[in-house]
């Protein structure tokens, strides 16, 4: 699947080092120090509506991280998928009169754009679900093979037998336990995964939270042939297959939005150590999530605030960009109109301090750039970092395009 264009990144004078980031698994900060090349997988959208700013908050805080490692001299492998083929898809297809292809190709074409518009670094590899159909279903096979999946009826209009994932047998047989990823207890788990497209109800699990990996065909539903028969894949599987075909093992960091924290990113996990036996990443990191209209920003809800919108009504994507930096990466928070407005009036001072028109002050724009790194290696504090680059602004600094460089490569805004 094609990607979007690169941004051009500077090259700044001096020396950084690994960031910390908050890893949920232990709760705790560290240093997410690579080999020779960070490896990281960040969960791709559904492709059923526009970008929306939860969307573009969680993209752009990996866009950060990847300048962060780029900047200590580290080469990033980056992965992310696209579930252009799961039950929300075919629902919002179904309910529009759309066909489920059409409509995926449409939302995956504007979701490039958005990306593009606010300097996101693309991914290496982009892989569509329904391009790795033939490797997931092997994948699947091996799980039944192993004895960390197993089969269960289906109605008798269905092709073949669901597949689930056995997480007793996960639990004896590979390097994971249930909560390992997520930290949480089993009644919470139990609420979030009847909440998050999970089937505690189906008769013929052997636990109530196993999830679906392999959906056989049933009539009137896209189907594709498999290692393991005519069907589709569950949501979890994917990622795990993608991640483990395109990183490897034990890869530098997972991200994603804290809504995945389970079961998305539980499972995705506990699948990969069923496959490779080992761990999938080293460190587990989340997002918080955006709100609007006083809820969390969601599809399902319709309170969204489309990037694609505010870019058709003209608002400068680096003016957007700003107006999320302007919030801690894992801090939950709220849009309002008037950020967009905050965010104008930055540009405006930062343009003026450090354009091709600025004039030269006092203060060292070398320490400035040893400041923000430093903020940036702390859990990725880009308010920090902005709070610095304002300071600069307002008293001056010797170097002005330093600055400007700094911003364009470590914040991501051109100036």
């Amino acid at each position: 699947m094609q990607s979007w264009s690169r941004p051009v990144i500077p090259s700044v004078p001096g020396e950084s080092s690994p960031p910390c980031l908050f890893d949920t698994a232990t709760q705790s900060l560290v240093e997410a120090r690579p080999g020779d090349v960070a490896r990281i997988y960040v969960c791709g959208i559904t492709p059923y509506d526009a970008t929306h700013m939860g969307h573009a908050a969680t993209y752009v805080a990996y866009d950060t991280l990847q300048r962060v490692w780029l900047d200590a001299g580290y080469d990033v492998h980056y992965a992310q998928n696209i579930t252009d083929i799961d039950d929300p898809l075919l629902e919002r297809a179904a309910v529009t009169g759309e066909n489920w292809r059409e409509l995926a190709d449409s939302q995956i074409e504007l979701f490039r754009a958005d990306m593009e518009s606010l300097a996101v670094i693309p991914p290496v590899d982009y892989v569509a679900v329904t391009e790795v159909i033939e490797p997931i279903g092997r994948a699947v096979k091996r799980m039944l093979e192993n004895g960390t999946a197993y089969t269960v009826p289906t109605p008798e209009s269905s092709e073949g037998e669901d597949v689930y994932f056995d997480i007793a047998a996960a639990e004896r047989l590979s390097p994971w336990t249930l909560g390992e990823e997520s930290g949480l207890d089993r009644a919470v788990m139990a609420e979030l995964f009847a909440e998050r497209g999970g089937d505690p109800d189906r008769d013929g699990k052997r636990d109530s939270l196993d999830p679906l990996v392999w959906r056989a065909a049933r009539e009137g539903e896209p189907r594709w042939e498999s290692a393991v028969g005519a069907g589709r894949p569950g949501w979890h599987i994917e990622c795990s297959v993608i991640a483990l075909m395109e990183l490897g093992s034990d890869f530098t960091v997972q991200g994603g939005g804290s809504d995945l924290v389970f079961p998305h990113h539980e499972f995705s996990a506990a699948h990969a150590a069923a496959l490779s036996g080992k761990p999938l990443a080293r460190v587990y990191n989340h997002t918080g999530m955006v709100a609007y209209q006083g809820e969390k920003m969601s599809k399902s809800l319709g309170n969204l605030v489309r990037v694609s919108q505010l870019r058709e009504e003209g608002v400068d994507p680096r003016v957007i960009r700003l107006a999320i930096l302007a919030h801690h990466y894992r801090s939950d928070w709220e849009w309002f109109d008037s950020v967009l407005d905050a965010s104008v009036e930055r540009l405006q001072r930062w343009q003026d301090a450090f354009g091709a028109s600025s004039t030269a002050g006092q203060d060292s724009a070398s320490d400035v750039v040893d400041a923000v790194r430093a903020a940036l290696r702390g859990d990725l504090d880009t308010p920090t970092a902005l709070a610095l680059i304002d300071g600069a602004a307002e008293a001056g600094v010797d170097h002005p395009a330093l600055i400007a460089d700094a911003v364009e490569a470590l914040l991501g805004v051109r100036l």
